[in-house]
Formats: C-alpha cells, sequence, structure tokens
C-alpha cells in the first residue's frame, strides 16, 4: 500500500506542478535558476552520506544495529532551508522518504509561511514549529531516522527529503485511535495536488548503509 500511494503521490504531484517557464537563451536559463523553488541543508550534502547525528539508535544487544560500527545514533532530523518560496504560499509540507524500501520516516504539515526552513531536530516529538505524522516505524508523531538493514542488498538507500509550498493548509482525517500517517499525509498531498494547491516542490536525497564495506 505504501510503494503504492508514493507511486501515486509521485505521478498526481509531477502533473499538478506548475510548468516551468519557458525562455530562450542563456539570459532566461539564467534567471529562471535564480527564481527557482531550492532546498539545501548545513547538516548534510545531496546525493552524499548522511551523518550520524540523523541516524537511528535501535539498540540490540547494547550497540546501534542501525550504524556500521554499533555507535549511537542522534537520530534527530537536519537544518533544512528553503529559498525563493512561490508567491502565495500558504503552508509548507516536509517528508523524508526511503525511496529504496518505500518507508517513511517524517512527515511534517502546516509549517508557517513565513518559514524560511527547519532547525536541527525540529521533528523531536512535541515540535512547535508543525503538525507531525506517525511515521512507518508507528512512532510518533515525529522524525526516526534512517536504520537499513545490515547485509540485505541494495545496502545503500536512498532517503528523498522533500519540502512543498501549498497555497492552502492541510486538514488530516484522524482519531486517538487512528492518528494521521505517512498514508493519510500523502492522500492530503494528492488531493492538494489535484487541486492545483501545490505551487512548488524541491528535494535532497540523503545516502545511507548499514552494511560495512569489506
Amino acid at each position: 500500500m505504501k510503494t503504492q500511494i508514493g507511486g501515486l503521490m509521485l505521478l498526481v504531484l509531477s502533473l499538478s506542478l506548475p510548468a516551468a517557464s519557458q525562455g530562450t537563451g542563456k539570459r532566461a536559463a539564467r534567471a529562471d535558476s535564480q527564481s527557482l523553488f531550492q532546498l539545501s541543508s548545513t547538516t548534510f550534502s545531496n546525493q552524499q552520506t548522511l551523518p550520524i547525528s540523523m541516524i537511528n539508535n535501535i539498540i540490540v544487544n547494547d550497540s546501534n544495529s542501525c550504524s556500521i560500527d554499533g555507535s549511537p545514533g542522534g537520530n534527530e532530523s537536519p537544518e533544512l532551508s528553503w529559498t525563493n518560496a512561490p508567491a502565495g504560499t500558504t503552508s509548507f509540507v516536509v517528508t523524508t522518504y526511503d525511496s529504496t524500501a518505500a518507508f517513511t520516516h517524517w512527515g511534517m504539515y502546516n509549517i508557517s509561511p513565513t518559514a524560511t526552513g527547519l532547525p536541527e531536530n525540529a521533528g523531536v516529538a512535541g515540535s512547535t514549529y508543525g503538525d507531525q505524522i506517525v511515521n512507518d516505524f508507528e512512532v510518533g508523531p515525529e522524525y526516526d531516522g534512517p536504520c537499513p538493514p545490515d547485509g540485505y542488498r541494495p545496502y545503500a538507500h536512498h532517503y528523498v527529503f522533500t519540502v512543498y509550498a501549498l497555497d492552502i493548509t492541510l486538514r488530516l482525517h484522524s482519531s486517538p485511535n487512528f492518528p494521521a500517517n505517512a498514508e493519510t499525509l500523502y492522500q492530503a498531498l494528492i488531493d492538494a495536488g489535484k487541486g492545483r494547491h501545490i505551487l512548488g516542490s524541491s528535494e535532497l536525497i540523503g545516502l545511507y548503509s548499514a552494511t560495512p564495506t569489506k
């Protein structure tokens, strides 16, 4: 179910985002690049290995089973910053999705339209930066970091951090027995995409493996 919803979400969002501006020549291309809605992080670099501060800290036999050498993981969400938010933005949504395992580690929505990012560990339980979902560990609402299985291919997992700019706030269907989770957030984003309420998005990809290199 997670894989189907994740794939459908990507399809709907790709169809709902505004078309790229058209232009000819180097001047138009340069102007477009300067006005793009862009996500960045001081915690990790795009397409590079994630630091131990972001890795989960699941302890088995007195060792962190999520790290290569068993050292403690920080289990903290990264610093995220975005620039050139689209005009008319009413809220932001941030998700962390393991595209290798079809697994959602974090979702925060209804982030203030005046925000230009999130500090490190904004995904802690009880965070005031936005509303959070229960992740696919069925923990939370909060961020819980990468913990790919040791010794199973593909060893390196791809973690996609995405920020969405919306011209609405989201109301997720939830109850005490059925709290908002990844599927309810993705369904809300699908509905927002169908209604053309997603003004833009940007992503970063981090890599991580718990399998020692030989």
